[in-house]
C-alpha cells in the first residue's frame, strides 16, 4: 500500500479535527468536500459561511456535513481575544489589536488548536509561510524541549528506488524553514524529523546527519557545524540510530557506508536526512522530485506544540487532502505522546 494511503488508513481509524482556515478559496472547499467523502478527517472551514457557500457553488462542489465556523460571531470570539492580549502583553497587546489580529482566520484557527478545540490545522495556499510560522510560534508553542521550528519532506521514491532508505520513503528535513542551523538547531531538527518519520512512515527512523565530508575526510567549518550538531544529539539521549558527519552516498548505499564509514550503525541504511543548510536541503529535496520522479510531500512543519502544516501556494486540492491526513497523523502522533 503506498504510504499516503497508509497514513489515510491510520487518520479513518481515528477521526481528528482539523481547520481549514483559508475557506474562500476554491481549492480549500474542494479539498473540504474530498476529506468528507474519504472520511480520513473532520475539517472546519473558518469565515463567512455565505461566502463559502458561494465559493462551493461555483466550483460544483458540495460540502454538506462539512463544518463551517463563522468566528466572527462565535461564542468563544471574546476569550480568544483575551488570551491573546494576556499571552502577547509584554508586547504591549491591547484588546483592540488583538481583535484584529483574530479576526484573521489563520490566527482565530492557530488559536483554537492552542485551547484544545481542534487538532490540527492546514494553511498557506493563500498566506505565506511566514505568516504560517507565525501564527504557529506565537500561538500555538513550541513542543515541550523543542526550541526551533523547522520541516522536513517525506519522499516517496519510485519503486525503481524503494531499495533507498525504508521501502523507498525517506524525511529530508529542514528542507524549508531554517537557512543556517546552528549545531544546537541541528539537533532538534533531527528530533524532529525522525518524530515525523515515526509518525508518517510507522517505522524506526536511521539517522545521517550529512556534510561533504565523511568521519573528516574533509577539514572546514561547516563540518565542524554538523560534527557540533551531531555532540549535542548525543547529550540528549535520544531513542533512536544517529551518526555523522557524512556524505550523501555513505548514508544511503551499504556498500559505499560499508567502505567509508566501517562499523556505523547508519551508513548505507538511512531513512532521515539531516542537511547543514537550507540552500542543501531545499536543492536535494528539488532534484530528488524532478530527476528521481519522487513524490514529495511538505513542507511538514515540525516543533510545534500541536501539528500546523504549511502549503505551497501553487498547492492542488489533491495535495490540501494529502496534507490534511499528514495533519490528523502528526494529532493522533501528538497525544499518544500525552
Amino acid at each position: 500500500m503506498h504510504t499516503i494511503e497508509k497514513i489515510k488508513a491510520k487518520t479513518r481509524q481515528s477521526i481528528q479535527k482539523i481547520v481549514l482556515p483559508e475557506s474562500t478559496d476554491p481549492r480549500m472547499v474542494q479539498a473540504a468536500a474530498q476529506v468528507k467523502k474519504e472520511g480520513t478527517a473532520e475539517v472546519t472551514l473558518v469565515g463567512d459561511p455565505e461566502a463559502i457557500n458561494k465559493v462551493a457553488r461555483e466550483s460544483g462542489v458540495s460540502i454538506d456535513g462539512v463544518e463551517i465556523l463563522n468566528h466572527l460571531q462565535s461564542e468563544a470570539f471574546e476569550d480568544y481575544v483575551n488570551e491573546y492580549v494576556e499571552m502577547r502583553k509584554h508586547k504591549g497587546m491591547t484588546p483592540e489589536q488583538a481583535r484584529e489580529v483574530m479576526s484573521d482566520p489563520l490566527f482565530y484557527g492557530a488559536m483554537m488548536i492552542r485551547k484544545g478545540a481542534r487538532d490540527g490545522m492546514v494553511a498557506g495556499a493563500v498566506n505565506t509561510t511566514s505568516n504560517v510560522l507565525r501564527a504557529t510560534i506565537q500561538i500555538v508553542g513550541m513542543a515541550p524541549g523543542v526550541k526551533t521550528v523547522s520541516s522536513c519532506f517525506l519522499m516517496i521514491l519510485p519503486e525503481t528506488l524503494a531499495h533507498f532508505g525504508h521501502a523507498g520513503n525517506l524525511i529530508y528535513s529542514d528542507s524549508g524553514c531554517v537557512p543556517n542551523p546552528n549545531p544546537e538547531q541541528l539537533a532538534d531538527i533531527a528530533m524532529a524529523a525522525a518524530g515525523s518519520f515515526r509518525e508518517l512512515v510507522g517505522a524506526e527512523p536511521i539517522v545521517a546527519f550529512l556534510s561533504f565530508s565523511t568521519y573528516g575526510s574533509a577539514k572546514h567549518s561547516d563540518i565542524d557545524k554538523v560534527k557540533a550538531g551531531v555532540e549535542a544529539l548525543k547529550q540528549r539521549k535520544v531513542d533512536f540510530l544517529f551518526d555523522g558527519e557524512m556524505q550523501g552516498d555513505a548514508a544511503l548505499v551499504p556498500a559505499i557506508g560499508e567502505r567509508k564509514c566501517k562499523g556505523s550503525p547508519v551508513a548505507g541504511k538511512a531513512n532521515v536526512l539531516i542537511f547543514p543548510d537550507l540552500d542543501a536541503g531545499n536543492i536535494a529535496y528539488k532534484l530528488t522530485e524532478r530527476l528521481a520522479q519522487a513524490e514529495a510531500y511538505g513542507p511538514i512543519i515540525q516543533g510545534g506544540a500541536l501539528p500546523v502544516n504549511d502549503l505551497s501556494r501553487g498547492c492542488s486540492a489533491g495535495d490540501i487532502v494529502n496534507m490534511v491526513a499528514v495533519t490528523a497523523a502528526q494529532a493522533i502522533g501528538a497525544k499518544a505522546k500525552g
